[in-house]
């Protein structure tokens, strides 16, 4: 029973911190675009190169 003691307050602290942690991440606009990144892996815009002789 003790233990609960501790463990009840230490795992509502991680809960917070998470939270900051995300909604951190989410303010400095981590989370925008992520359609973005995984469509232009699929553009196929290489071109060869060009020789110049």
């Amino acid at each position: 029973m003790e233990a609960l003691y501790l463990l009840i307050p230490l795992s509502v602290a991680l809960v917070f911190v998470a939270l900051w942690i995300f909604f951190h991440a989410s303010d400095d606009g981590q989370f925008d675009d992520l359609v973005g990144p995984a469509l232009r892996i699929l553009q196929d815009d290489d071109k060869p190169p060009v020789d110049h002789q």
